[in-house]
């Protein structure tokens, strides 16, 4: 079957002519999205083009682009599953629920989480050299790509929106600014850690991820 057809096949006409995907369709722009994922990751953001994603998923440019049809869309897509990823995992700690949609809907639990398994959740993330790398690289695409920039900008305002509600949760006493500027100040000071703690700007020491902790336990705290 040529991959036209099977374009055809994995995906059907929904109102207003967006595709929705079937099952098989799910899983082809899994396998795109995990190839895409190895490309930044192995290769760098020089290489992740279009083309070498396609090479490396093994299929034509244009079946990447039935799902993809611009590298900013394959990048947001890569950006928005780490991010599902990350957040579950957070969520799992904090049990606060955010939609993926509205930020400012918060589901807020019976019971505050302790900070210090929040940050422990947070910097455990960093303990993958993959994901950090996969960072690195969409980073860099974003200093030189405006679409991207935008993508990663919404990154960031999910992932500080999701802290910011588990700050306000502990101190509602607290003005929605003051919540918001330790919710930014927690997200700077863990990103820009992973640099330092992947050996990718420096060196981790025991005495830095002790301290680090510590700093990053008491913007959550008070």
């Amino acid at each position: 079957m040529s991959e036209e057809n099977e374009e055809n096949e994995e995906s059907e006409k929904r109102a207003g002519g967006k595709p929705q995907l079937t099952r098989q369709g799910s899983i082809r722009r899994t396998s795109l999205l995990d190839a895409a994922e190895t490309v930044l990751v192995a290769k760098g953001n020089a290489d992740a083009s279009l083309r070498a994603i396609a090479g490396e998923a093994g299929v034509r440019v244009g079946h990447l682009q039935h799902y993809f049809p611009t590298r900013a869309d394959l990048i947001k897509a890569v950006l928005e599953r780490a991010l599902d990823r990350s957040l579950e995992r957070l969520a799992e700690t904090t049990g606060l629920r955010l939609t993926r949609d509205d930020p400012s809907v918060i589901e807020i639990p019976e019971g505050r989480a302790n900070p210090a398994d929040v940050v422990a959740v947070v910097l455990a993330e960093q303990e993958d050299p993959q994901l950090v790398r996969l960072y690195v690289e969409v980073w860099a695409l974003a200093a030189r790509d405006d679409e991207i920039a935008a993508v990663v900008r919404e990154f960031y305002r999910k992932y500080v929106a999701h802290v910011e509600a588990y700050v306000q949760q502990g101190r509602p006493d607290w003005s929605a600014e003051l919540c918001r500027a330790r919710a930014e100040t927690f997200v700077a000071l863990v990103e820009g850690a992973a640099l330092m703690r992947s050996g990718i700007a420096g060196s981790r020491s025991g005495a830095m991820d002790e301290q680090l902790a510590q700093q990053a336990v008491q913007l959550l705290r008070d």
